[in-house]
């Protein structure tokens, strides 16, 4: 029996193709093999490329631009100013231009081209031929230089965009830090809202959560969150926030970085193996999702896969992303019935998109 199409709403598929110099072209296993011998986080043993994208059927995903300005200069994703930033996002445009270009992937910018993405993967031509579809999003609204940048952003393809990384950004607080939305930020959301954005409450703080969705009337969504009942950290949502999500349609993906999937665990110390980490856990947090909403139309799948990090941080029976493959087994074994399974790993943000682009004529 075929297995789900997979929507993953969180990939930062650029920054892997630049900042970690990866052709993600070739198999996990070629890419780790050039990395032998070198050292950084997640170096040597990535999870993501196209060919095992298309093994797993995760045909269809949300793929980010990632530069940020958030305090204190970092090597990776964060930069001194603004213009670096935008800069740096131009240059991740093009990469995925270039992508196009070579047939490995497409851009998805309205509701024609969704629904052409769902035939093609439904389609029997062979999935290992078929691009990559994705919709644009932005993680982390710093490289915005100001919020009259963000119509031209949207004219290049943007449809989604978190306001908000980690620590004080230039618009919203992360998730680490206590406070309110700030007047840019208010104006940055008014923005989105007038141009039909869709809102990735993912990594705003409580603060900024709350006072982002007084003010934001269009399509929300949470790309990769996780549960604080479960893992009680500020990097999740409570269930007042996901109850919130659900109350305005949205979908809440679950995220595969090993931190945020059990607590106590320490980054760059706790080990997977260790810890007896294993995939089926994620179905914790999916179900709890799925318990608040009394229904299966509000949890999806977005992991975070090589986001800065690779299998030290994972599941310790996750080898690449294809293995997302084996997750509709376990939600069966919970006594998910297919139509809720094929809603979570696909159907309810692609419903979500539907009926949201539908309303905006996109």
């Amino acid at each position: 029996m075929r297995s789900p199409l997979i929507f993953d709403c969180h990939l930062d598929l650029s920054l892997n193709g630049l900042e970690f110099n990866r052709d993600l072209r070739l198999p996990v296993h070629e890419l780790r093999r050039r990395e032998e011998g070198m050292t950084g986080k997640g170096i040597g043993c990535g999870t993501t490329a196209f060919p095992e994208m298309r093994q797993g059927r995760v045909g269809i995903c949300v793929a980010t631009q990632l530069a940020g300005c958030m305090k204190g200069a970092r090597p990776i994703a964060n930069w001194m100013s603004p213009h670096q930033a935008w800069a740096q996002t131009q240059g991740q445009l093009s990469w995925y231009k270039a992508m196009e270009e070579e047939g490995v992937m497409r851009q998805i910018l309205t509701l024609h081209d969704l629904n052409a993405a769902i035939d093609l993967w439904n389609s029997d031509e062979p999935d290992e031929d078929k691009p990559i579809c994705y919709i644009l999003s932005l993680e982390g609204a710093d490289s915005i230089r100001t919020v009259g940048h963000l119509e031209r952003a949207w004219e290049q393809g943007l449809r989604a965009m978190g306001p908000a990384h980690y620590g004080i950004c230039r618009y919203a607080l992360g998730h680490d830090m206590v406070g309110p939305l700030s007047a840019a930020g208010k104006e940055l959301v008014t923005e989105m809202d007038r141009l039909g954005m869709i809102l990735d409450v993912t990594h705003l703080s409580d603060g900024c959560f709350w006072d982002a969705l007084k003010i934001f009337n269009g399509p929300v969504w949470a790309s990769h969150s996780n549960c604080r009942a479960l893992v009680p950290d500020p990097r999740q949502f409570d269930d007042d926030q996901l109850k919130a999500i659900i109350e305005r349609g949205g979908v809440i993906g679950a995220a595969l970085d090993a931190w945020m999937m059990i607590p106590g665990w320490i980054r760059g110390k706790t080990l997977p193996q260790d810890v007896g980490l294993k995939l089926e856990v994620i179905c914790d947090h999916i179900d709890h999702v799925c318990q608040l909403a009394g229904n299966a139309l509000h949890s999806g799948i977005g992991t975070d896969l090589d986001g800065g990090y690779g299998t030290e941080q994972t599941p310790a029976d996750l080898d690449t992303i294809a293995d997302l493959a084996r997750i509709p087994a376990m939600l069966e074994k919970r006594g998910y019935k297919e139509d809720d399974i094929n809603n979570i790993m696909s159907g309810n943000y692609l419903r979500f998109l539907r009926e949201s682009w539908a309303k905006m004529g996109l």
